[in-house]
């Protein structure tokens, strides 16, 4: 019966077979549950309709729907004659239930039932085209029924039929019980016309009220008035007139040899379509152009129609859906054949957009808007996926769709593409769908039954897909359906299956790659989704399933590492069996598994050597040595990254000492590390160190000392004595080393201290430094060490902790020669005997040295106001050349008596001050205060007169009483003067 284009949009649902008695059909007028046939000999025809016939389970396609089933749906209620002459328009006032008939130029007028007799409205006459005024619901269209002036001019014209009642006509003035405001545009000749039906209970008393006339064009074949404007096409073009000024204007001139004009109100945004030719032009209410046209099929329609966001257009028996928007044509159906003569389409007076009604001359068929999720279902299962995502587009552009319904559509048009093989397609329509669960995708990766077959949804949505099944399965038959579909294509049978496929089909590791690739990013966006822990662990651990699949090792590490909900179980068998050791290493680590952990970083790191699990992120571009180098330090700094949390001091030790061989500075990362909540037993860690890992201990011990505040004696002494021994080694590694026939053996058997060490720091500072801070030490001990050894100045600070001076004096000076350090050391003692100490080891050094002059001018130049002259003369060797001394005794001399002096005259002034002190106190104590009749205490305000009274320092005076109370040091204005001293200027010494 009909014939599809693309979608499924309208569907026939009535069909009515006209009367062989009466002529053709004429027009149309159409409502939800009636239709109004008008007859080109005048009758008018009542059909009632039912738009919601009974469902069927499983309806038929539309190509098989017959006209005898769909004629059930209409039955004809009522045939009244009109007139002799074709019925031109119908318009049904459903309000009031009336319809008004324009036929042979006159208007009629009876109830929609077509009960009471048809009664014709006088004083018009020659009736060419009429129009219903349409006002929108928020538009400021003017109001011509409250408009005086056109009253006056209404009464004018009634005056020309001969009175107030002459041929029914009644003045507005006249007819104030009116049962509502129905107004028209029509046109008589040249002549446009504005009325207003008056109407009562009695149809017999209806009449009409003139408005307003204006001067039109002749020839008028079409008219919309929406608000206040009346749009009119002639033969010429489309013209716009103002029912409230009266103005006209032109909008289009028809070309020659065009097409009847023809204009539709376009009732969803209020606008009209222009036919020009075969091309529809919209306009908006004040005319102007807005949008795109639409282009019609050659030769133009007939007629046309509005049904929601389509354009109907009738002609040949064929009937056409144009997209508003797009003007792309959706839908074409046949209802007649060919040259069946003039068609018609009628829509729904109310505007609702649901249903249209075409007719042939002989018959009416009805149509009815197929809902909006019908339509998407029929698209999708005839595999139109594009044409599907079109529509609910424009549907969601139109807000023709709920949140749910457009959801639903993204995650059923994803499931329906992913068994189709688009793979990547399916995941970003899953992605959109805010329905979709992420577990509905688990039985896609896992056949079932397994841990989480009980938390995928039953979702069906609109049931146009198979059961999920694992991805193999369904690239198998996806590859099998292809191989069909060209098999049936070499038959000259089409099928649904994508071109793309049919020229180029796809191997099942191409395809299965794309399907895994696509369902880890709907994992990987699913995972920032607030789910359930039970879907949380599915996706995570299902996300390392496929991610193995495709040997993604960086990604595999990179979850496995982070914060995951990965079940251990499900996974450590499968990685374990592939060799992704480091990545069950990360996963066991992420889970607090750290003993199983640290055995696989173990492993790894013993078996790099061999060539196995290289670590991949720095093999590319690495000699096998370097690889292996580094193989081996990332497995040691992951497994310290666990044991520098770790409390457990068993598995602490227990990996320490593999860590300690690859890398001594992560095996002092672990047992410095402060990130533990528990520290480690220092007597347990010193046990367990490898002896001949030194720099390890002395670093463990120096973070016990300075960072933990130890105050242990033991570690003390004991990091004391290791620094020793390592720098005696030293010492004696660098003396050996520079003599040159020994230097060779000697590297040979001594190991490389500084080579690679993880202290840069000397050790002769560090051992300085901690003998000169630390007092906890045994110093004894520590001497005992190094007592036969070359390292003179720690002896020397070990002695001077011993407070042996004399045996520190001699290093210093004697062994060290530094004498910068032994008069420092001489100044910290602080006595005179100590210079005198010390200058006489300058002067007879023992054991056969020369004494040393030079030092020891240099002492008394620098000291020598500290000595005592007769002693220095007493003690200088006779040996010693007196022009090296002279000087300096001469300086020692002068500045004796210069310091003599100078202490005199401090005494004198210091004695001269203290003089002027008791003076001014004097003066101050004996200084007279008048007292009269009118002096008042400072403080109690009372009348002093001969009362006994006090000044104090800041001149204030108060009766006695007051000043017991308040006290000698502090005055009434609160200063207290042992606090606050106050000076004067008479006070101040000026000598």
């Amino acid at each position: 019966m009909a014939k599809l284009k693309s979608r499924i949009a309208v569907e026939p649902f009535a069909h009515f077979d006209l009367p062989t008695h009466h002529l053709s059909i004429s027009t149309l007028s159409l409502s939800q549950s009636t239709l109004y046939v008008g007859t080109r000999n005048g009758s008018l025809l009542l059909l009632s309709l039912n738009p919601t016939p009974t469902p069927t389970p499983n309806p038929p396609p539309i190509e098989s729907v017959s006209f005898a089933s769909l004629s059930r749906n209409v039955s004809l209620l009522r045939t009244v004659s009109v007139s002799g002459s074709p019925v031109e328009s119908i318009f049904l006032l459903s309000e009031i239930g009336v319809v008004l008939v324009l036929s042979d130029g006159f208007l009629f007028i009876t109830d929609s039932l077509l009960i009471h007799p048809v009664k014709k409205l006088g004083g018009l006459k020659g009736v060419s085209v009429i129009a219903r005024r349409f006002r929108g619901t928020h538009s400021q269209s003017t109001d011509l029924t409250d408009n005086a002036s056109n009253s006056s001019k209404g009464q004018r014209i009634l005056d020309k039929f001969g009175g107030v009642r002459t041929n029914g006509v009644k003045s507005k003035d006249l007819e104030q019980n009116r049962e509502g405001n129905y107004v028209f545009a029509l046109v008589i000749g040249k002549k446009l016309m504005l009325i207003e039906l008056v109407l009562s209970s009695d149809l017999a008393n209806a009449s009409f009220v003139i408005l307003r006339e204006m001067q039109c064009f002749d020839g008028v074949k079409s008219m919309v008035w929406l608000d206040d404007s009346i749009i009119v096409g002639t033969i010429n073009g489309y013209s716009l007139f103002s029912c409230v000024t009266g103005q006209s204007g032109v909008i289009f001139s028809l070309p020659d040899l065009s097409r009847p004009p023809l204009l539709k109100p376009l009732w969803r945004n209020w606008e009209v379509l222009l036919l020009v030719d075969n091309v529809g032009v919209v306009v908006d209410a004040l005319g102007q152009p807005v949008g795109g046209s639409l282009v019609f099929r050659k030769g133009g329609p007939d007629s046309i129609g509005d049904l929601s966001s389509y354009v109907v257009v009738v002609r040949d028996g064929k009937m056409d859906l144009y997209h508003k928007k797009s003007g792309n044509c959706v839908q074409t159906l046949t209802f007649g054949v060919e040259g069946v003569g003039q068609c018609i389409v009628a829509d729904e007076e109310n505007r609702s957009g649901e249903f249209a009604a075409v007719a042939t001359p002989t018959k009416v068929i009805c149509y009815r808007k197929v809902p909006s999720e019908e339509q998407i279902k029929d698209l999708l299962r005839k595999k139109n996926f594009n044409e599907a995502i079109s529509l609910v587009e424009e549907l969601e552009c139109e807000g023709e769709l709920s949140k749910e319904v457009l959801s639903l559509f993204h995650a059923q048009v994803g499931f329906l593409l992913l068994f189709d093989l688009h793979f990547k397609e399916a995941v970003d329509h899953f992605l959109q769908s805010e329905t979709m669960q992420p577990s509905e995708v688990f039985p896609f990766i896992m056949r079932d039954p397994n841990r989480w077959s009980l938390l995928v949804p039953r979702n069906r949505y609109w049931g146009l897909h198979p059961p999920p099944v694992p991805l193999e399965d369904v690239v198998d038959d996806g590859l099998l359906a292809i191989q069909r579909a060209i098999f049936l294509r070499k038959a000259g049978v089409e099928t649904v299956v994508d071109e793309r496929f049919l020229s180029n089909p796809p191997t099942r590791a191409e395809l299965l790659e794309s399907a895994i690739k696509n369902i880890i990013r709907y994992l990987e966006v699913s995972r920032q989704k607030d789910l359930t822990l039970a879907v949380k662990e599915g996706v995570d651990t299902l996300l390392m399933y496929l991610y193995r699949a495709l040997n993604y090792v960086d990604d595999m590490e990179k979850l496995a590492s982070s914060e995951n909900n990965c079940i251990v179980e499900e996974l450590e068998t499968l990685l374990d069996g592939s060799g992704h050791l480091r990545a069950l290493a990360f996963l066991y680590a992420s889970k607090g598994m750290s003993s199983k952990s640290l055995a696989i970083w173990r492993i790894l790191a013993r078996n790099y050597s061999s060539g196995l699990w290289k670590d991949p992120a720095v093999e590319i571009g690495m000699h096998d040595g370097a690889c292996v180098t580094s193989g081996r330090e990332t497995a040691a700094t992951e497994a310290s990254k666990i044991l520098e949390d770790s409390s457990d001091q068993d598995l602490v030790l227990q990996h320490l000492a593999w860590i300690a061989d690859l890398n001594p500075a992560l095996a002092v990362r672990i047992l410095t590390s402060e990130k533990r909540t528990n520290q480690l037993s220092p007597d347990e860690v010193i046990a367990a160190i490898d002896p001949k890992k030194v720099e390890i201990l002395q670093c463990y011990l120096q973070w016990l000392i300075e960072e933990q505040d130890s105050d242990d004696t033991r570690l003390h002494t004991l990091y004391a004595l290791s620094l020793a021994k390592s720098a005696i080694e030293s010492f004696n590694s660098e003396s050996s080393s520079q003599r040159p026939d020994t230097g060779r053996q000697e590297h040979l058997k001594t190991p490389d201290i500084q080579g690679e060490s993880i202290i840069q720091s000397p050790v002769r500072d560090r051992l300085q430094i901690f003998l000169q801070s630390s007092d906890l030490y045994d110093p004894e001990e520590v001497l005992d060490l190094i007592q036969d050894s070359e390292l003179w100045l720690e002896k020397a600070i070990l002695y001077r902790k011993l407070g042996q001076e004399s045996l520190v004096l001699q290093i210093l000076a004697l062994k060290l020669e530094d004498s910068e350090a032994a008069e420092q050391y001489c100044a910290e003692i602080g006595r005179p005997d100590a210079y005198m100490q010390l200058l006489d080891m300058y002067l007879d050094p023992q054991d056969g040295k020369e004494p040393m002059f030079k030092a020891a001018v240099r002492l008394l130049h620098n000291r020598g106001e500290s000595l005592d002259p007769l002693q220095v003369l007493e003690t200088l060797s006779p040996d010693m050349p007196l022009q090296l001394a002279s000087e300096t005794i001469l300086r020692m001399l002068r500045a004796r008596l210069h310091h003599h002096r100078q202490g005199q005259i401090v005494h004198y002034l210091s004695r001269a001050v203290h003089i002027d002190a008791r003076l001014a106190r004097l003066e101050e104590r004996s200084r007279l205060v008048q007292i009269n009749d009118e002096s008042l205490c400072d403080s109690c305000h009372a009348r002093l007169g001969t009362k006994l009274f006090a000044m104090y320092p800041d001149d204030t005076v108060v009766c006695y009483k007051c000043f017991r109370r308040q006290g000698e040091s502090t005055s009434v204005t609160g200063r207290d003067f042992k606090q606050d001293v106050l000076f004067k200027p008479g006070w101040l010494v000026t000598r």
